[in-house]
């Protein structure tokens, strides 16, 4: 392998910074590149160049092969890391890098066609005496054989896409009348996301335990292991809680999976960084489910208990150096624990959210550990991922580990764009949880019916009502008994406040219940404020309309209604459909004067990788389509007007 000086970050957001942090330590030029959508972002900031790749849309941008390379030549650089996602797992890209005398950091293309191909991955695993759950991966994609094939494996079973991964493409089905459906709505989002309809079945292994290996190989033949992540907490098949080590792990189990690992690492000769995905049933036995040839998001906490940096040894392993410890050497210390915070709602179905994040102060203190991409006042776009960050504790225990992870999410502050924080700290306080039992069915188990927020904290909207009035009337005197009354709307509900002044002392009364409140300091972001001897701290944002109080990690948003007249609220009940987020309109399978029926699928919405479908909420006559596929949208724009009267 030829020597390189110059390393182009094929990718954004907190992947780009990290990468870029450890090339940088390592005395490696770097080079950003960026999209018209992230001109101001922090990897484009903290790169020593940036190259501006084309408009927001991926195609144009991220996922443009051809302008990645042209990036590459434009600014000299000799080898490029594709971070996770984009051109990670692309074996044509890889090869196209090489063709271009680029060093490409990740594994050999043969390697990733492998894993790549979930059908084909199997039955290498298969051979190489790795254990697999059962089920069909054969090139016939008929189906009735797949009906035939689901009887033979026994339900429930779970449909894959076979090019595919992180949950694209995943359907679990109970019932044999299901899997027809199943099957065709899985084959769809598989052909969209990787342009490849096949699938594959297998038997859904019920209230298991995705508990993952991470492996390293160099070219000199060695491959080891490092230790077990578990990442049962999912949503949609998308992980929220990652830990290492796993509470269900011990070190015999840690041994006979990491063998198992290696083992089906060597079957492909990889080089690099990898991680074999395995399911952990409850009577301890463990089955393959899938390798993913890249760097894992949740990279972090096994970088944190095995004190190796892993960016750093994947630049070496690309550089032609040998693995610099045996197996025997890694050992693994403390505990780890990581969340992944969202720009998505979770009172609203967790749809994903964009906007201007204009106040944004991750956590610090120790133990702690926030990788993020995003600075104070950037605009959260529909183009990408709505991952924000992750953040990540270390302790001793996990017990310490658990108790510094739930202040890191409470400190850190969002305000302008909604999150599911409030949605993470809830989670990690379930008994389950916190007792390090919880399997892949957390997440249907506790919030089946959706995220069901806890009472609020009273603090909120009365400092948010004084705040608003001393913001209005600045000019009050500071000795006179001023009262004044204001109503706040947050959620849908409206508060009405009697706010009043004596001196520097204010009194908030809401139904009765009256606090005595003193603004003790106060910043552009931050207020302390003494409440009946008791002193509290927050994070607050005005907006044109409102305002945003942060408080005990949860954000609350306010809407002054005081000057307003009330007006009707609609979520759709009226026939009129919008938009529920920027994006682009992948299909409409309506025309206008059609009837239809309240449920029915008028339409699917793109945004942030993830697809929505748009649901008539009552019965009637399309009396208007307003959009075409392939048509972006903005966030609250109106799509379908549908006449009749509500079901």
């Amino acid at each position: 392998m030829k020597p390189f000086s110059k390393i182009l970050i094929a990718n954004r957001g907190e992947i780009a910074c990290r990468v870029i942090r450890s090339a940088k330590a390592k005395g490696y030029a770097t080079v950003a590149v960026f999209s018209d959508a992230d001109a101001g972002a922090r990897h484009v900031q903290e790169a020593d160049e940036a190259f501006r790749l084309g408009g927001g849309p991926l195609r144009e941008s991220y996922l443009s092969a051809e302008r990645m390379l042209a990036a590459a030549r434009a600014t000299g650089s000799d080898a490029l890391h594709p971070g996770y996602g984009f051109f990670s797992e692309n074996a044509d890209f890889a090869e196209q890098c090489a063709d271009a005398g680029i060093t490409f950091i990740g594994p050999l293309p043969d390697s990733v066609r492998v894993m790549g191909d979930k059908a084909r991955s199997k039955r290498r695993m298969i051979d190489a005496g790795v254990p697999c759950v059962p089920g069909y991966e054969g090139d016939e994609q008929d189906d009735a054989l797949f009906v035939r094939e689901a009887d033979r494996i026994g339900y429930p079973v779970m449909v894959k896409a076979s090019a595919g991964g992180g949950g694209r493409g995943m359907r679990l089905v109970h019932e044999r009348s299901d899997l027809p459906a199943a099957l065709a709505s899985a084959r769809s989002e598989a052909k969209n996301a990787f342009g490849d309809d096949r699938l594959l079945l297998e038997r859904a292994v019920v209230d298991a335990r995705h508990v993952e290996i991470q492996v390293f190989g160099d070219t000199f033949g060695s491959v080891v292991h490092l230790g077990e992540r578990d990442c049962s907490v999912q949503r949609r098949h998308q992980k929220v809680i990652e830990e290492a080590p796993s509470p269900a792990v011990d070190q015999d189990l840690r041994r006979r999976m990491g063998e198992a690992a290696v083992r089906a690492a060597a079957a492909i000769d990889y080089v690099g960084a990898g991680t074999v995905e395995f399911l952990l049933g409850g009577d301890g036995q463990f089955y393959f489910l899938e390798m993913n040839t890249r760097l894992q998001v949740e990279h972090p906490v096994t970088e944190c208990v095995t004190g190796i940096d892993l960016v750093d040894l994947q630049i070496d392993v690309a550089a032609g150096l040998p693995l610099p410890f045996s197996q025997d050497d890694v050992t693994l210390t403390g505990h780890a624990i990581e969340v992944r915070l969202y720009a998505e709602d979770p009172r609203d179905q967790f749809l994903p959210q964009t906007g201007v994040a204009t106040v944004w102060e991750p956590a610090t203190g120790e133990g702690i550990r926030v990788d993020h991409g995003l600075v104070a006042g950037q605009v959260i776009s529909p183009f990408y991922d709505p991952m924000i960050a992750k953040i990540i504790a270390m302790g001793a225990n996990r017990e310490e580990a658990l108790r510094r992870l739930v202040r890191a999410v409470r400190e850190t502050h969002l305000l302008g764009v909604a999150t599911n924080r409030e949605f993470l700290l809830d989670a990690l306080s379930i008994d389950e949880f916190r007792d390090g039992g919880a399997t892949t069915a957390f997440i249907g188990k506790h919030y089946g019916d959706g995220f069901q927020p806890r009472e609020g904290d009273p603090a909120a909207i009365w400092l948010a009502a004084i705040m608003a009035t001393e913001t209005t009337r600045a000019g009050w005197s500071s000795n006179a008994v001023q009262a004044h009354p204001i109503s706040l709307s947050s959620d849908g509900v409206v508060t009405n406040v009697r706010v009043a002044r004596t001196g520097h002392r204010w009194s908030a009364e809401v139904d009765g219940e009256v606090a005595s409140v003193a603004i003790v300091e106060r910043d552009n972001v931050h207020v302390r404020f003494e409440i009946d001897g008791l002193v509290r701290r927050a994070a607050y944002l005005f907006s044109d309309d409102g305002i945003s109080i942060d408080i005990g990690g949860r954000a609350y948003r306010f809407e002054d209604m005081t000057y307003r007249a009330a007006s009707r609220a609609s979520a759709g009940g009226d026939g009129v459909l919008r938009a529920p987020m920027s994006g682009a309109v992948t299909s409409i399978r309506v025309s206008p004067d059609q009837a239809v029926s309240r449920g029915d699928v008028l339409g699917v919405l793109e945004a942030m990788k993830m697809e929505h479908q748009i649901v008539a909420p009552i019965s009637g006559t399309l009396a208007t389509v307003a959009v075409t596929a392939g048509q972006q949208v903005g966030a609250r724009d109106i799509l379908f007007v549908i006449k009749g009267e509500p079901a």
